[in-house]
């Protein structure tokens, strides 16, 4: 059912489905990112493609999937797609899990499936990793770190893999540079990883995504030296956002990810303090995620991607002039 005619020049066989093992791509990764070479090892097209994967594998009548709040859209909506139950416990004050309340959620609903990001999407932090062990040891079924943001966190799960045999160590090549690649990959013990791949669909890394990134991986020197940047970009950010405590900004919360969560000053009866900043800056040529709709916790508060030099520079300058705006605006 092939095209049976290669397109020049015949790097690659864009008129061959792919082999649908991806051996040689699952060695690169194994060699680049240090994933040990007797788990298991299945890649998704992105995280998201994973996380659906998981919840239909792991769906059945009553099973619940579990994870702390704010936290990744899609852990909820892919269960929501699914019919599957899905129960969220508010983190702490500190965006900190709530141990006693996940523990007390974990014994009722005996969850299928939790998720932990790791650092947490849109917080930034990285959880206590006491609190997570907690976690790994009471649940009775699988526990998925989501590592989206590893090329900027200081620590890592991987090799904690053989520690714990529900724990399953979710990644993706996105924030590490290949965005538009839509690769993910998901490490975990090989009887989990084997039952994953029966609901993988055969087809689902194309050629070309295999390929670029494959040839990405040659270089992963280059993605590294990167995420040094970023990592150095988003502590002179956090540095600058400081300044602005106190000027329009009431809270900048620590990260370990490749964004910068802030909160922004004012009653939210003034006029939703942080949508009017990012809509000024929206108006300046400035796109931020103003996130203060996604849970109570994070009202007023804005999710702030480190950019290259310039573009941070542009971003706080902006940010600078629409808290000005808006404060002479309430005058």
């Amino acid at each position: 059912m092939e095209n049976p005619f290669e397109l020049p020049p015949a790097d690659v066989a864009l008129n061959r489905y792919p082999v649908p093992a991806y051996d040689g791509l699952k060695d690169a990764i194994r060699r680049s990112f240090g994933v040990p070479q007797d788990a298991g090892l299945v890649l998704g097209n992105g995280s998201d493609e994973l996380i659906t994967m998981l919840v239909t594998l792991l769906n059945r009548p009553g099973a619940t999937v579990l994870a702390p709040l704010p936290t990744f859209v899609m852990y909820s909506m892919s269960s929501q797609f699914a019919r599957m139950k899905f129960v969220g416990v508010d983190l702490d004050a500190t965006f900190q899990l709530d141990l006693p309340a996940m523990l007390a959620a974990i014994d009722l609903h005996q969850p299928a499936l939790v998720f932990l990001a790791y650092p947490n999407n849109p917080t930034g932090n990285c959880f206590s990793r006491d609190a997570v062990e907690q976690v790994l040891r009471r649940a009775p079924g699988l526990v998925v770190l989501d590592e989206a943001y590893a090329p900027f966190a200081p620590d890592s799960w991987l090799p904690r893999l053989a520690a714990f045999p529900n724990l399953a160590v979710m990644r993706t090549v996105s924030k590490l540079g290949l965005a538009g690649a839509r690769l993910g990959y998901l490490v975990a013990a090989p009887a989990w990883a084997d039952q994953l791949e029966k609901v993988r669909p055969p087809y689902n890394i194309g050629v070309l995504n295999e390929a670029a990134v494959a040839f990405a991986l040659e270089h992963a020197q280059v993605f590294a030296d990167q995420a040094q940047v970023i990592r150095e970009e988003r502590e002179a950010l956090a540095g600058e956002l400081r300044t602005l405590l106190g000027q329009g900004l009431d809270s900048v919360f620590d990260s370990q990810a490749n964004f910068i969560l802030v909160r922004v000053a004012g009653k939210p009866t003034a006029g939703m303090p942080a949508a009017d900043v990012a809509r000024r800056m929206r108006e300046s040529g400035v796109l931020i995620k103003d996130v203060g709709r996604m849970h109570p916790m994070l009202l007023n508060c804005l999710r702030l991607t480190v950019g290259a030099p310039h573009e941070n520079r542009q971003m706080i300058e902006a940010l600078r002039r629409a808290l000005v705006e808006r404060s002479h605006a309430q005058r």
